[in-house]
């Protein structure tokens, strides 16, 4: 949990576009409950897709979860969307959410080579 206090810290200082969301089955959930719910979970992940929340999803090749992009530029509107899908609200999965935003040292390259609007061109 402090690994998610810390992202959440440096998020404030940083420019963050979107957050992933990593989920996986708590221990002890079988895949029988998951799949019980899963037209539910469904319907409910294509709307979220359909209003703009949901930017990408993807299942983990080894099957043990998704792995959700998401249009948004917190952690607490991340999670409040996820956990509004049906396996959340049953209390089946574990989430874990990860801020994203541009690549830092990009900027260093852009600071680098930008011209000084203050020198004379010869």
């Amino acid at each position: 949990m402090t690994d998610q206090s810390h992202a959440q810290t440096q998020t404030s200082t940083s420019t963050t576009t979107a957050v992933f969301a990593l989920l996986r089955a708590k221990p002890g959930v079988t895949r029988e409950r998951v799949m019980a719910i899963m037209p539910a979970e469904i319907r409910a992940t294509v709307q979220l897709y359909l209003d703009g929340k949901i930017r990408e999803w993807y299942s983990r090749e080894d099957g043990r979860g998704g792995v959700f992009l998401l249009n948004t530029r917190d952690v607490e509107e991340a999670r409040s969307i996820m956990e509004s899908l049906p396996l959340a609200k049953e209390h089946m999965l574990d989430h874990e959410y990860i801020p994203v935003g541009p690549l830092m040292p990009l900027r260093l390259l852009m600071g680098a080579s930008q011209p000084n609007s203050n020198s004379a061109t010869p």
